[in-house]
């Protein structure tokens, strides 16, 4: 269950999102499907804290050690600066119900006991379609779940826990050194992605999503977000309006792609959220199936190696129909 709007439901994120996708695409004999390749912690660990990594890997069964038959974790207290307020800067809790909310920034997303191979799942899944990329493919999809884009260096929440698609960039760049284009087609702003690479000039960050003044996260995403630093003018977000549909979201995809073609990457990674659409029951925009091909086909024309992996999409019987559709508009 997780806990939203002070009720208790199911959640939206669960398998069965990936198992409709999979679904839909093994039926097209255009996609082949391979399983991922461990790469460990260390490419986690170069974008995550060390301790959120820790926590994650042993935070259920401490929890459940001294709550035993819980099924969710979820917080009970949040950890805020302002707690500590002309004191010294806080530190991290030693009672594992304060770990909890330490290192979690919001209550639906409940640690559970498969959490954390699932979420090395998903980097693993993303990084090895980023080495197929790397390797000349021009395109590769990952089917990450749990999604990513959501978490922070420090912090998970919003249905993630670690940044698959940050992990990949900060691969591809520091690797490489060649410059990568992450653009966020997810109904929610990817606030996770935006602080990871806030102040950097080597990946630029590209979202589309539900304007923050109505649309989680709330706090993160507008417009006048450009990043600092060395990153100032590599931060670009593009809040939508209520029900915005095909013609106003692809209007904004094509400006967006410009600005992508501007910072000439070498490399796109495509955070695909699906929750865009038109009957998504946490989305208030208005985009179709067609405008999903649509944007997959605004992307194509930017010519570059794209590495495309799953973040959101909550409207399961349409989902694996979307995904192929964005997925067809890229040619794959």
């Amino acid at each position: 269950m997780e806990f939203e709007t002070s009720v208790t439901h199911s959640p939206w994120e669960h398998i069965g999102r990936a198992e409709a996708i999979r679904e839909t695409l093994e039926a097209d004999d255009r996609f082949e499907f391979m399983a991922p390749t461990e790469w460990g912690i260390a490419p986690i660990e170069a974008v995550h804290n060390t301790g959120l990594v820790k926590f994650l890997a042993e935070g259920w069964s401490l929890y459940t050690a001294q709550h035993p038959g819980v099924r969710e974790v979820v917080p009970d207290v949040f950890y805020r600066p302002a707690l500590r307020d002309k004191m010294s800067e806080g530190r991290e809790p030693q009672a594992i119900n304060g770990r909890v909310g330490y290192w979690c920034f919001e209550t639906t997303t409940p640690l559970t006991e498969g959490t954390y191979v699932a979420a090395r799942g998903a980097v693993d899944t993303a990084l090895t379609a980023t080495k197929l990329v790397l390797d000349g493919a021009s395109s590769a999809y990952g089917l990450c779940r749990p999604p990513g884009h959501h978490a922070t260096a420090d912090l998970y929440g919003g249905y993630c826990f670690f940044n698959n698609a940050a992990i990949a960039a900060h691969h591809i760049a520091t690797t490489t050194g060649a410059k990568v284009t992450i653009l966020d087609v997810d109904y929610h702003h990817g606030n996770g992605t935006q602080q990871i690479f806030y102040d950097r000039d080597d990946v630029q960050y590209v979202s589309l999503h539900g304007d923050p003044a109505r649309a989680y996260p709330y706090s993160v995403g507008f417009a006048d977000e450009t990043g600092s630093g060395r990153g100032l003018g590599h931060n670009i977000n593009y809040p939508m309006p209520l029900r915005a549909d095909d013609d106003t979201y692809v209007s904004a995809l094509e400006d967006a792609c410009e600005r992508i073609a501007g910072f000439a990457p070498s490399v796109l990674i495509v955070s695909l959220g699906l929750d865009t659409f038109i009957t998504d029951p946490i989305s208030d925009l208005a985009v179709t199936t067609d405008g999903m091909r649509r944007s997959g086909d605004v992307v194509r024309q930017l010519g570059l190696p794209t590495v495309v992996l799953q973040e959101g999409g909550y409207d399961v019987n349409a989902l694996g129909a979307n995904v192929q559709a964005w997925l067809s508009g890229l040619a794959f």
